[in-house]
């Protein structure tokens, strides 16, 4: 089966939508949970205004978004760089296994390895979903050995 070619570019203001909405179903899809839009709405704006904070990408296929991924920074003072935290991985369903995240994985790769400061990528996700576990060790992802734990403060 041939694949599409998919466009990759950076998110933009107008995205907050789409994006908004893309993470709402992840919450869903993941989590069972059901998050307030308008927050979801505030934050991917705030997120996509501030470039300080991150980076978001989205895959286009005939002009419509299909999928979407972020990454935020983490400073490492052991490696002196930075890595780049892969967040809400998300492909619309009737897109999926057409390797529409592979496209962005690999325009996100092309950018960490050419940054000068980016000492690798990492990726957190919900520990029971297998499938996009396989999906990420096919790319290449391994498993770093650490957990990641938080205190959560709820929405603010």
């Amino acid at each position: 089966m041939s694949h599409p070619a998919f466009h990759i570019r950076e998110a933009s203001i107008e995205d907050v939508s789409v994006i908004a909405d893309f993470n709402l179903a992840i919450a869903r899809e993941t989590e069972g949970r059901e998050l307030d839009r308008p927050t979801v709405l505030l934050g991917v704006h705030n997120f996509i205004a501030v470039p300080a904070r991150g980076r978001y990408f989205v895959a286009q296929l005939e002009g419509a978004v299909v999928g979407q991924t972020a990454f935020t920074y983490e400073w490492s003072d052991w490696r002196n760089g930075n890595f780049w935290w892969l967040q809400s991985v998300y492909v619309h369903p009737g897109h999926r296994a057409r390797g529409v995240f592979r496209a962005l994985f690999a325009h996100i790769e092309a950018l960490a390895r050419a940054a000068e400061d980016c000492c690798g990528i990492r990726l957190y996700m919900e520990r029971e979903n297998r499938v996009a576990q396989q999906a990420y060790l096919k790319l290449g992802l391994r498993d770093s050995g650490y957990e990641v734990l938080e205190v959560d403060f709820g929405t603010h």
